[in-house]
């Protein structure tokens, strides 16, 4: 079962690697928040996974779930204030 987690960890790790070329290079600042947002939402869920291998799912969650609302908060205060400055 570990060998499942791992592999989807690596998956899920390379698909960080793609969204943080497109937050680097990407076209436009919308582009660059929303990959971050998709990195931080990637992030939960590897937490996630570390807290099913730990067998501590629990604490793991209220981990993710906390992180989960400061990776929410962050794009909105950033959605918000590039909105006001116009560059969107």
């Amino acid at each position: 079962m570990h060998e499942f987690f791992l592999g989807a960890s690596l998956a899920i790790l390379f698909m960080v690697a793609l969204c943080l070329i497109r937050a680097v290079m990407g076209p436009g600042i919308i582009n660059r928040i929303i990959a971050v947002n998709v990195v931080g939402t990637k992030t939960i869920a590897i937490i996630l996974i570390v807290g099913i291998l730990f067998h501590d799912v629990e604490m793991f969650t209220d981990i993710a779930l906390v992180y989960a609302l400061i990776n929410f908060i962050g794009t909105l205060a950033f959605s918000k204030y590039f909105e006001r400055k116009g560059v969107a």
